[in-house]
């Protein structure tokens, strides 16, 4: 399962943002991964998904894999969409 959402932060996947977010997927016993432009992170590590570096207006795509990664990509896009 994925989403494509757009980054509302006005600063973009800044740290604190990508506390919560890392956080709010840690909750889920699923695979949930970020995809932006070319690169895939796990969204359960703060580094890899600080090190997108996305900017604000960015579309990026949350990918789920497991039996409640419907309710972790709602949970995760809440945050940052």
């Amino acid at each position: 399962m994925e989403k494509e959402i757009t980054i509302r932060s006005t600063t973009g996947l800044h740290a604190t943002l990508a506390a919560k977010v890392v956080q709010t997927a840690s909750k889920y016993a699923v695979e949930i991964e970020l995809k932006y432009g070319d690169k895939v992170v796990d969204l359960k590590s703060i580094l890899a998904l600080m090190s997108l570096a996305v900017p604000y207006g960015e579309n990026v795509k949350i990918i789920a894999k497991g039996k409640r990664a419907e309710e972790a990509i709602k949970d995760v896009s809440s945050i940052l969409g």
